[in-house]
């Protein structure tokens, strides 16, 4: 690959995939050790390839443009994202230390795709997406598969397969996860006009714990292809996979 942007150039990383020249070589290792380079004919595996995908998640420019930037054709990159991109998703984490904490909430990908999606609360075609999140070390843990943007959390979370991948560890959510054992804030009881003082207090320090997942889905959205995805089937699910994995390398330095 010759072209305008290329990983050999560190100052091009940070615009183009949200990693530090660190982090991306981080990256990379773990990559070939996961098997991401095999040794095959024709042209062998490059380090600017990996770039073309996360730009393409970052930047959210359609084939052509990432193509001409990095010196291949569109339907060379096209190849490039399906190939790559599977191998970057983040891999759910399979056990849990017995006082873990976990926070789930469902985010909207407004999606192109609309054998996948239903028109959603943002009024548009989505895509929701179940996200699980350590609470103390803020890292993506398990993210299910995506659902319609018209099924509401609380089925979302069984469906998706988000729930299964958590098993019996204790998990937070708002409101809208009632009925489904997680720990939601307290409600008033029909008749009950205000929440007693310590029911008020936990709300208050749950809203706060809680929103942590919130911050999490505003950081993976800096990752432009989550405001308007443009792929197809299960391209979603691995972008929102790659993406949380490359979310965690930004915090875990």
């Amino acid at each position: 690959m010759a072209g305008v942007i290329t990983a050999s150039e560190p100052s091009w990383l940070a615009p183009f995939t949200g990693l530090s020249p660190r982090q991306f070589a981080k990256l990379l290792t773990t990559l070939r050790r996961e098997g991401a380079d095999p040794v095959r004919k024709g042209r062998p595996w490059s380090e600017d390839r990996v770039l073309l995908v996360t730009a393409y998640w970052r930047t959210n420019l359609t084939l052509r443009q990432p193509a001409l930037l990095f010196g291949v054709s569109k339907s060379a990159a096209d190849r490039i994202i399906g190939h790559l991109g599977p191998t970057l998703a983040l891999q759910p984490r399979k056990r849990f230390a017995q006082d873990t904490v976990l926070i789930v909430d469902g985010t909207l990908v407004p999606t192109r795709d609309h054998t996948v999606a239903e028109q959603s609360k943002n009024y548009r075609y989505s895509t929701n997406h179940q996200v699980v999140i350590d609470a103390d070390s803020r890292l993506v843990v398990a993210v299910g598969r995506p659902l319609q943007g018209n099924r509401n959390d609380c089925k979302a979370w069984e469906l998706s397969g988000a729930k299964d991948a958590v098993g019996t560890t204790t998990v937070i959510a708002d409101g809208g996860y009632r009925g489904t054992g997680l720990i939601i804030p307290h409600r008033r009881e029909p008749g009950q006009t205000e929440l007693p003082a310590w029911k008020e207090e936990h709300n208050a320090s749950h809203r706060k714990v809680r929103a942590r997942v919130e911050h999490a889905f505003a950081r993976m959205k800096t990752w432009k292809i989550l405001r308007d995805c443009r792929l197809r089937g299960d391209g979603i699910h691995r972008a929102m996979l790659g993406i949380a994995r490359l979310h965690n390398l930004t915090l875990g330095g």
